[in-house]
């Protein structure tokens, strides 16, 4: 008999339970793995796109104040007042701007954080400070720019330089500058020694609609810019502009063109050159006057054959008078005030003028005053007239008051700026000959216009 084959599983059983509890704890835990992975992904991409926002917030600030800060002027002064004078500047700039506030305290600008977009809850602030020097002081030339963006909880901070740079003005350009309106009457020239536009005219007019009224035989060789875009001409028909005459000149004349800023005079800058006083009773005839100062209220009158060496600098009120000639070889400096010009303060040249840039002189003698150049006369809020011929006349005259009369004129090595919103008038046989070759600085006695150049390989971003 074939024995039977019995096998028994009753000792295994319950395994298949264990089996599977132990697969649904490892998908459980790569379950829950995963999901903290992917949630870790969308934290890290949430961190990602946050700052990648604050990133842009601060590009975007960047391109804010490069745009504010490009093609800024600030007037001339001490380095140290630069950073100041630069507050001033953009405090106007953002004057009409709602969301923009600005503030300056210790040597620090600073703009507060500045919305960008309040669904993204983006935004900027940027500071404004003086750039450093390698050992650790205020670079005045310099400035650095840092602008922090944000972007929800994440924030990017980016930063740039710029350059403190001084210019000329572009008054400087022109052979006549007058805030006033110009007339022309009689046989009056305004030629150029060598380029046309030496000769050129800028008139500002903002308060008198006739801009140019050329009267009588009149001639300017360069073109005329007016900036009232309201103004009007009137040129008689034996006149030219750029040689073509009567109606046909308004073609080289610019109505409502860009507005120029004047020069700032800064008489002041040669009062360190006084060295002795004129006196009632002096003489004023066959004289000379060396680095003297007139005092207010003296009203002399110079007769004949004076000699000026260096400077004579003039208090107001007063009212010189050169009746006969006057060698001058240095500068006439009158301390008035540019805001408020007074019928008291004249400058009077009725006889020959003959004019040397400071240069000539000897430093040994004058020092440091024979790099004052480019300048003849720098009167702020007084008048002056010529009415004598001058062979040359070496630098700039700018005064609140310009006319030349009678047989006046001659060679001007430099510019004639009219501060006064007067007509200004040039008038008989006056002929100007504008000579401005090699000027190529800022004429003596003008503060400098300074503007901000950027660095493009300053930028940087910061940890």
């Amino acid at each position: 008999m074939k024995p039977s084959l019995c096998i028994s599983f009753g000792h295994r059983r319950g395994s298949t339970l264990v089996l599977s509890l132990i697969f649904l704890a490892v998908f459980s835990s790569l379950a829950i793995a995963m999901a903290t992975l992917s949630g870790v992904n969308v934290q890290v991409a949430n961190n990602q796109r946050q700052g990648g926002r604050a990133l842009a917030s601060a590009h975007s600030g960047l391109e804010v104040l490069r745009y504010y800060l490009h093609d800024i002027s600030l007037p001339g002064g001490a380095p140290t007042d630069r950073l100041e004078n630069l507050f001033h500047t953009l405090e106007a700039e953002f004057a009409d701007l709602q969301n923009i506030e600005i503030s300056y305290q210790n040597g620090t600008i600073t703009i507060p954080q500045v919305l960008l977009n309040a669904a993204t809850d983006t935004a900027f602030t940027a500071a404004l400070t003086y750039g450093s020097s390698a050992d650790g002081t205020p670079n005045y030339d310099a400035i650095d720019i840092t602008i922090t963006g944000s972007g929800g909880r994440a924030t990017k901070r980016v930063a740039v330089s710029y350059q403190f740079k001084e210019i000329g003005n572009p008054i400087f350009d022109y052979g006549i500058a007058t805030r006033g309106p110009l007339t022309t009457q009689g046989n009056v020239d305004i030629e150029t020694f060598n380029e046309k536009f030496w000769a050129d005219i800028y008139i500002e007019s903002l308060s008198n609609a006739l801009a140019l009224e050329m009267i009588g035989k009149s001639s300017i060789a360069g073109k005329v810019t007016i900036a009232n875009g309201l103004a009007y001409i009137d040129i008689a028909n034996s006149s030219s502009v750029y040689g073509a005459s009567g109606a046909a000149a308004a073609q080289y004349i610019t109505i409502g063109a860009d507005a120029c800023a004047f020069p700032v005079p800064n008489p002041q800058d040669f009062e360190g050159y006084i060295q002795t006083t004129f006196q009632p009773g002096d003489p004023t005839s066959n004289t000379t006057l060396t680095n003297i100062e007139i005092p207010a209220d003296t009203n002399p009158q110079f007769t004949g054959n004076t000699t000026i060496n260096g400077v004579v600098y003039i208090r107001q009120p007063n009212v010189v008078r050169f009746v006969g000639n006057a060698t001058i070889n240095g500068i006439i400096v009158a301390e008035g005030q540019l805001e408020a010009p007074s019928e008291l303060n004249q400058l009077d040249f009725g006889g020959t003028v003959v004019s040397h840039d400071v240069s000539t002189l000897s430093a040994d003698d004058f020092g440091s005053l024979t790099e004052e150049t480019g300048t003849f006369i720098v009167a702020p809020g007084f008048s002056v007239s010529f009415g004598g011929n001058s062979s040359m006349i070496n630098g700039v005259i700018a005064a609140s008051g310009v006319q030349f009369y009678g047989n006046a004129g001659g060679t001007i090595n430099g510019s004639i700026i009219n501060y006064s919103d007067d007509r200004m008038e040039l008038a008989g046989n006056t002929d100007l000959v504008f000579n401005r070759s090699g000027r190529d600085k800022i004429p003596a006695g003008f503060e400098p216009e300074t503007t901000l150049e950027f660095t493009p390989d300053s930028y940087r971003e910061c940890i």
